[in-house]
């Protein structure tokens, strides 16, 4: 990718908003009207498998199976001690804060938390990259569900041209010594990506920049992104290949359909640890046309590219 700062998205001279690139210059973001072209294909960009959305119906019945888990899950960390970490990265508009919200709604919010840090003050830009991040760890007993973490240095950051080439190779290096660290002092801890089509991504945006209980959710970073989607591909492909490792690996969810990642997300948690009463029919099978390793999602993306 670029040295140091990346570019400016183009402006479209329509709305001043950055233009999507070469496949739909002329989409406008301030236009109503969603184009038809672009909603055609939105639930099968990103090579999505499925031709139609989960119903409601299914989705409320796995949904409260798989939250009758996370009661029986928490339950063993109280009464065991454990400790266990999930960050949730991702496109924008990918859904991190849906799944985050339905893996938090029924359980205990005393010993379980959502984790949503915005831009570091003065001070904390001179801490070390990792420091304003450890303050929020569980301790025993506990579930933190991190909403961004310290990987917008591999994404966000790096894009916008908020760090230093420099700057975000050191991070890249350092993280997974980092989480090592975490996991060696017992932390049960996730990394779960959401990634999204391109026409998908433009789909959201089009909703949350047009529907008044979603407007608040468009920032002027969300803006300049729309115009950035190769540029977080590239991001996104650097950042899975130099931090997921064995002792932290990723896992990718396409999250084209909301509903499907939510609980694909659950289950990806609810699989991977043992506690008292654990239903394994309620939890279901993971879904392998969805979800993935990060090192399997790389050879994905690099045999298409």
């Amino acid at each position: 990718m670029g040295k140091g700062k990346t570019e400016k998205a183009p402006e479209n001279p329509k709305n001043g908003v950055p233009q999507t690139g070469p496949d739909y210059p002329d989409f406008d973001l301030d236009n109503p009207e969603f184009p038809s072209e672009i909603e055609a294909r939105a639930l099968g960009s990103g090579g999505y498998p499925y031709d139609k959305k989960l119903k409601r119906a299914p989705y409320e019945e796995q949904l409260q199976q798989l939250q009758l888990e996370l009661i029986k899950l928490q339950a063993h960390v109280e009464t065991a001690g454990e400790r266990i970490v999930v960050l949730f990265e991702g496109r924008d508009t990918s859904g991190k804060g849906g799944c985050i919200s339905r893996i938090l709604e029924r359980i205990n919010p005393r010993h379980s938390r959502s984790v949503a840090l915005s831009k570091p003050t003065e001070a904390e830009r001179g801490q070390w990259y990792f420091q304003r991040y450890i303050a929020h760890l569980p301790t025993k007993g506990d579930i933190v569900l991190f909403d961004r973490s310290w990987y917008n240095r591999a994404g966000v950051e790096r894009v916008m041209g908020f760090c230093s080439e420099e700057e975000t190779a050191r991070f890249l290096r350092d993280a997974p010594e980092f989480e090592a660290l975490l996991v060696r002092d017992g932390i049960r801890f996730f990394k779960i990506y959401l990634t999204v089509g391109r026409e998908m991504q433009l789909k959201r945006f089009h909703e949350r920049r047009h529907d008044p209980f979603k407007q608040w959710k468009v920032t002027e970073i969300d803006l300049a992104a729309i115009g950035k989607y190769d540029d977080y591909s590239r991001a996104e492909a650097d950042m899975l290949r130099f931090t997921h490792t064995a002792s932290s690996p990723w896992t990718v969810i396409n999250a084209n359909d909301q509903r499907r990642a939510r609980l694909e997300a659950m289950r990806v948690i609810l699989s991977a640890l043992d506690y008292a009463g654990k239903d394994a029919t309620a939890i279901g099978s993971i879904d392998p046309k969805l979800t993935m390793s990060g090192a399997d999602y790389l050879a994905r993306i690099g045999a298409k590219s």
